[in-house]
């Protein structure tokens, strides 16, 4: 009974992620992309890398989702991704980004097991997976933005990912709707920074699809 309420869900997404929007999108980038797609509908669920009821839904909740940070990342040649788990959203910013090295960190050794083989199948020469916490990689490297998605409330997030930004990057995180109640507990910790005032922004990807939270600081 699941699988067949789950199958119109699966087949609108697939018929998303085929529609002349998402084409247009992802550009000349878009196989790479649907590549990716093919490769999380079939394995995503055995590696543990989503869950059951994410997999009708990967281009509306995950792909574009992840898609909608694009737009914030200006110029940017170096990418840190933290806690980068499938590969949401960093496989999909190195995809749309061959020119930037992206890192993508991730503690868990089955996670960048897989994230390792998928960026190489996928030929994204511009991916270096770093296992272990952020923290560990704090002094090691910095990068003109960093970025994440569902990874920790933000006091917690900013400790982690700002020693990871240059001085004059930025860290753009896709975050969820109330975000906004997250900022004044992370202020103290933004100002240890000396960053700027954090921006909210709306990260649009293609009509029907409902626009993310985007939250921007620059680190000072």
């Amino acid at each position: 009974m699941a699988e067949q309420e789950q199958e119109p869900d699966r087949q609108a997404d697939v018929e998303l992620g085929a529609s002349d929007q998402v084409r247009a999108l992802f550009g000349d980038r878009y196989d790479v992309v649907a590549g990716f797609a093919d490769r999380l509908q079939a394995e995503g669920e055995l590696r543990g890398l989503i869950g059951p009821r994410e997999v009708p839904r990967l281009w509306e909740r995950h792909l574009l989702n992840s898609a909608a940070v694009l737009p914030y990342l200006s110029a940017a040649t170096s990418i840190a991704d933290v806690g980068s788990g499938a590969g949401l959203p960093g496989i999909v910013i190195a995809a749309m980004r061959p020119e930037a090295e992206v890192y993508l960190i991730e503690p868990m050794e089955r996670r960048t097991a897989w994230l390792t083989e998928v960026s190489g199948d996928l030929g994204l020469d511009n991916v270096q997976v770093k296992r272990g916490r952020a923290e560990e990689f704090h002094g090691a490297f910095e990068v003109d933005v960093v970025t994440s998605r569902a990874v920790a409330a933000l006091s917690k997030l900013a400790r982690m990912s700002l020693p990871l930004a240059r001085p004059g990057g930025e860290m753009v995180v896709l975050k969820g709707r109330n975000v906004a109640q997250e900022i004044e507990p992370a202020r103290k910790v933004l100002r240890s920074f000396r960053c700027s005032e954090p921006e909210l922004l709306d990260g649009v990807t293609v009509d029907g699809v409902e626009p993310t939270t985007i939250l921007r600081v620059r680190r000072g």
